[in-house]
């Protein structure tokens, strides 16, 4: 996720504040990592320096300075550019489980035992997921969000069956 480009998208329609931006971040992301105050400070300063952001205003309302800011005409462009691109799918594989599968075959260690915890953990995951899916309170991005998540986790746990499957001819291949 580039934070850059969901700090100006979040910055359409109106000026804002930073805690304002850090909450709508989370509240509109929800399964999203939260986002740092200081990130959102750090992003704010360096979209200001290069032309896509400038401070509106800055407002003292009886607490802390808040400083509000709004896209510049480049900020949109560069925003609207973003949402027009298409997400390339990945060309490499680069995940954490494929590379500890194979790294235990390579090390000796026991690649199906690795497999087993892993699929304990997905699934424990999977439960969490579909109870805050039946939540009455949950929202419909935080639903899309775990349904997001479940179906990678569903493709991850399909990948651990073949993978099972193919741990004897992993072995061999990786012993020679």
């Amino acid at each position: 996720m580039s934070t850059p480009l969901v700090l100006l998208a979040l910055l359409e329609g109106r000026a804002k504040h930073g805690y304002e931006l850090k909450r709508e971040h989370d509240e509109r992301l929800p399964g999203a990592k939260p986002l740092p105050y200081g990130q959102v400070y750090s992003t704010l300063q360096r979209l200001e320096r290069d032309g896509l952001v400038v401070v509106a205003e800055v407002v003292q309302d009886g607490g802390p300075e808040r400083t509000l800011y709004e896209l510049t005409p480049a900020g949109t462009e560069r925003m609207r550019a973003w949402l027009a691109e298409t997400e390339p799918p990945l060309p490499y594989v680069g995940g954490a489980l494929f590379a500890r599968v194979i790294m235990a075959l390579v090390a000796g260690g026991d690649a199906r035992a690795a497999l087993d915890r892993q699929r304990a953990a997905h699934l424990d995951r999977m439960r969490e997921l579909t109870r805050a899916k039946a939540d009455p309170g949950a929202s419909t991005a935080a639903v899309l969000a775990a349904d997001y998540a479940l179906f990678h986790l569903d493709a991850d746990l399909r990948w651990m069956e073949l993978a099972v499957h193919r741990l004897a001819d992993l072995t061999e291949e990786i012993s020679r």
